[in-house]
């Protein structure tokens, strides 16, 4: 019997999630010890903890705010004289106090934790009994938290991620480290994945937290840069989702002034369901999108539609004999030829149904597997090969296709330029326009036809580049998008589908002309080009924060990615 060196060292000393769960439970002890003191107080004696905590955290931290007063204020002195090199020596200085005094922060934080948590235990229990609107129903506190549901809350303080199912009370759980955390002053974030358990939470949550003098909001209550969702930020704990966190960032990145920003920074977060969020749609990005000024070739996708649709269906149908193909040499033994087959069915056309069916049987899934892996050797040199017979290629994992000499031939209308869908090389086509000038013997009739050809070949650059963009963005729509799976269309409109929630995002459009690819497809009026203003993932919005947690049900299956990704550890 054989043991890897991993099992060895579990087994005589826990994993690395058993590990952090022991390191938790002296804490757990800290909290009991505090219990009875907490409970003699007064109400007005347990509000009062919060100042006193809140004192703690600023008495730590006060040199260090002095010195970077200083700095800023020396800085502010020196504005017109300093060098490049000085503004950056003081703002690397007040930096480098920044994370001194975060630091410092967390210590007091890990040091009132026991009491800060008995006190808001205590807190849940006088509250037990009343009642209060939530979600515009009557509702009445009956939560007091269980010791794995403490566990939980300190694990969400340490950065880690919590193991909870569902009903163990993950929205209890959030206010311990909400709390604990917001007497830092620098506000806490709550995300949720839908703006119906933001809103909920967010109210459910707020007498406990209003009874310690903290402010709560939602910011999915209020419009974007509104003034009421600037206040939203404002508050100690604000609940949201993590797309309206995200996208309100990428609006304060295209502010002008200072006082134009909605949020104030990125200190602690508590993401609920976790696994989705950081781990399902990391890297979906965010995109805030625009009108492209003066676009006036919308329907070009129109002209261009007809060539598409029949390129499109040639393939269908190259791909389905392929798909066919693959199941009759499989069934004679033909392994290789099979796993060839259906690595061309799936660059021709991913969506073909049976191929899709066909790949959940991991027999096919493994011929597929072998075949890619061969083709890509040595920087896929022979992928060629695969992509000879296909009018055009698509790679999955870029959402991008490629098209053939085959397919250009299909779509090159009888008497049109051989080449109306190849783009000129500029280099060799300028050499080529300059050694027919240089043949001039006048210098102003050379300089004449330099400039005049030179002037057609930018021309024809431009006209093919965006003649081959149409093209590409059509081929994706009807071969990358799927009608009522990535989209749906709606009152003559194209919606398109969340594809981890399933909702529709009205208003949203793809950009860089895709949603007018598509429009064109669904034959619903073609509505003005867009173009990406700003972008960001969410893997690396998450990023910014100083401090990420998370809760989810099925964390441990993605234990892995959790910690090489943000170094998140998870306690079950």
């Amino acid at each position: 019997m054989k043991f890897s060196i991993n099992s060895v060292l579990t087994t005589i000393f826990g994993s690395k999630s058993e590990q952090d769960l022991k390191s938790l439970t002296p804490i757990l002890e800290q909290i009991h010890a505090m219990e009875a003191p907490v409970q003699g107080l007064s109400d007005e004696q347990l509000k009062g903890k919060t100042a006193e905590f809140k004192q703690k955290i600023i008495d730590a931290g006060q040199d260090l705010d002095d010195q970077i007063k200083d700095l800023r204020a020396q800085s502010e002195d020196r504005e017109s004289t300093r060098t490049a090199a000085e503004a950056k020596e003081i703002a690397d200085s007040i930096e480098a106090l920044r994370k001194q005094w975060l630091e410092r922060a967390e210590e007091v934080l890990d040091e009132i934790l026991p009491e800060a948590y008995a006190v808001l235990k205590e807190t849940c229990r006088r509250f037990v009994g009343q009642s209060w609107k939530v979600a515009g129903s009557e509702v009445t506190w009956q939560m007091v938290p269980y010791d794995v549901q403490l566990i939980g809350a300190i694990a969400l303080h340490k950065g880690m991620i919590s193991e909870m199912k569902t009903g163990e009370g993950k929205t209890l759980v959030a206010i311990f480290p909400a709390y604990l955390n917001a007497l830092v002053g620098r506000g806490v974030h709550v995300i949720t994945v839908n703006d119906y358990l933001a809103k909920r939470d967010a109210e459910w949550n707020a007498p406990i937290f209003e009874f310690h003098g903290l402010r709560v909001d939602c910011i999915d209550k209020h419009q974007p840069n509104s003034e009421d969702r600037r206040e939203a930020y404002r508050a100690d704990v604000t609940y949201g989702t993590n797309n309206e966190f995200g996208f309100d960032y990428l609006r304060d990145n295209m502010v002008v002034t200072p006082d134009q920003l909605v949020q104030r920074g990125h200190h602690y977060t508590i993401i609920d369901e976790v696994d989705s969020i950081l781990i399902d749609e990391a890297r979906t990005p965010l995109i805030i999108s625009g009108p492209v000024p003066e676009d006036t070739q919308s329907e070009k996708y129109v002209v261009m539609k007809p060539r598409i649709e029949s390129l499109v269906k040639a393939q269908q149908q190259l791909v389905a004999g392929l798909v066919t193909q693959a199941e009759k040499l499989e069934a004679e033994g033909d392994a290789e030829g099979a796993g060839l087959a259906l690595l061309r069915a799936q660059r021709g056309y991913p969506k073909n149904r049976k191929l899709r069916r066909m790949l959940q049987d991991m027999k096919y899934q493994s011929l597929l597997t072998q075949s890619e892996n061969f083709y890509l050797q040595e920087n896929a040199k022979r992928m060629p090969e695969v992509d000879e017979e296909l009018f055009y290629a698509v790679e999955l994992r870029q959402r991008s296709i490629e098209m053939s000499d085959k397919g250009r031939e299909f779509i090159t209308k009888q008497g049109e330029d051989a080449d109306f869908f190849i783009i000129p090389d500029m280099g060799e086509e300028t050499v080529k326009i300059g050694e027919e000038a240089d043949k001039l013997s006048d210098p102003a009739k050379a300089e004449a036809f330099r400039q005049e050809h030179l002037a057609e070949l930018n021309k024809s650059f431009a006209e093919k580049s965006d003649r081959i963009h149409t093209v590409n963005q059509l081929l994706k729509a009807y071969t990358l998008f799927v009608k009522d799976e990535e989209y749906i269309v709606q009152e003559g409109k194209v919606n398109i589908v969340d594809e981890h929630t399933g909702r529709v995002m009205s208003g949203r459009r793809y950009s860089d002309g895709l949603h007018q690819a598509i429009e064109a497809k669904e034959n619903v009026r073609v509505e003005a080009a867009t173009q990406t203003y700003a972008t960001i993932t969410l893997q690396n919005f998450f990023r910014m924060y100083h401090k990420l947690s998370g809760m989810t049900g099925t964390a441990a299956t993605e234990e892995g990615e959790f910690n090489e990704i943000y170094s998140l550890d998870v306690v079950v």
